[in-house]
């Protein structure tokens, strides 16, 4: 395999394999709508094998920093739509990342509400919101009869996606957030049917993908999952538990024809990769993790060796809107400006200049 062949994922034929990772960027106002700089950010970058939009709330209950778009009104799927046009016109493929923040966010975000976790036990991390940085704080331990509301807001998020025309929709089970905290036993103390065993951690994301699938297509459906990747106090580091529960995930949701699964993990020879890899059906798309900055001869290595069958990249695609044009051709590369990941307006977010306007210059 090349990382320039085409790849079929769901019922989307991609171009090439040198996919967007979906990428924290805080350009949004309070009410999450999408802007006319996210119609230009994505846009810019549909040359990518996919485009794969920041993680998007589905209820402002869940929202998990400030800047963050949401998919959880009429404003919001209409502010969508102009981005997938956009991104249809310029001949690219888009899906939506949904997440909801679970206990890493805070009542300034959630508008007063108090978030929301598996267990009320607290990140022991530091949080991001409108008025500041604090402590995040403890948050609610939803009841076994809330979990069916969590599950709807997925699926509600997925339905206005794809009416807004997005091609499918990624799910957010990765990185500390409210599904990941249900799979680690770090962060999930329940003793009903959604804690425990690995079997019982397993259950909520594995009730989310199948109720996204059933709403809106299977094939319009993929999942992100970063096992032992122990962020924001989600800590998974008992290397049996990780393959026991992730194995479980797996095998329950073998009969569906996802559209992929998108793995974060640092090392692509892991024995959770090569799980993944051996129980899933669906392609496998691999990114090494926030750690290093993915490079041609590492996205190269993975495809060609058939760890995955795709990559999901972050900062040289924020740099880069051509990435897949430059990395294929051998062309100069923009470096990342760190500074103006988080800060919002148009400079490190739009002003990237695209391999042909440096060689006009």
């Amino acid at each position: 395999m090349s990382l320039f062949e085409p790849l079929i994922i769901g019922r989307l034929t991609l171009p090439n394999r040198v996919t967007m990772a979906a990428l924290t960027r805080q350009r949004a106002e309070e009410d999450g709508v999408p802007t006319d700089l996210h119609v230009e950010y994505y846009a810019q970058r549909a040359s990518a094998g996919l485009v794969v939009t920041e993680g998007t709330f589905p209820a402002f209950t869940n929202r998990a920093f400030p800047g963050q778009a949401g998919i959880a009104d009429q404003a919001q799927q209409d502010g969508w739509r102009r981005v997938a046009d956009e991104v249809h016109d310029r001949g690219g493929r888009i899906f939506m990342q949904i997440m909801n923040g679970g206990r890493m966010s805070h009542q300034s975000l959630t508008r007063g509400v108090v978030p929301e976790a598996p267990s009320a036990i607290a990140s022991g991390t530091r949080v991001h919101t409108f008025d500041g940085t604090f402590d995040a704080p403890v948050p609610r331990a939803l009841g076994t009869d809330e979990i069916p509301r969590i599950v709807s807001e997925f699926v509600e998020g997925a339905r206005r996606a794809v009416d807004a025309g997005l091609d499918g929709v990624e799910i957010h089970g990765a990185n500390g957030y409210i599904l990941h905290e249900f799979l680690a036993p770090t962060s999930n103390h329940r003793t009903d049917l959604y804690g425990g065993s690995p079997e019982n951690r397993a259950r909520l994301l594995t009730e989310v993908i199948r109720a996204v699938a059933d709403e809106v297509g299977a094939d319009r459906t993929a999942v992100r999952i970063s096992p032992e990747h122990n962020v924001q106090g989600t800590v998974e580091d008992d290397e049996a538990d990780v393959l026991a529960t992730y194995g479980r995930l797996l095998d329950d949701i073998a009969d569906l024809p996802l559209a992929y699964i998108s793995l974060l993990h640092k090392e692509p020879q892991s024995a959770i990769t090569r799980l993944i890899r051996e129980k899933s059906p669906a392609p496998l798309v691999f990114n090494t993790g926030f750690g290093e900055v993915t490079q041609r001869e590492d996205a190269t290595a993975v495809v060609e060796s058939g760890i995955a069958d795709a990559v999901a990249v972050g900062r040289m695609l924020i740099a880069n809107p051509d990435l897949a044009q430059r990395w294929e051709h051998g062309l100069s590369l923009n470096d990342p400006e760190p500074s103006t990941f988080y800060r919002g307006g148009a400079h490190g977010y739009t002003d990237y200049p695209a391999a042909e306007r440096i060689a006009q210059a």
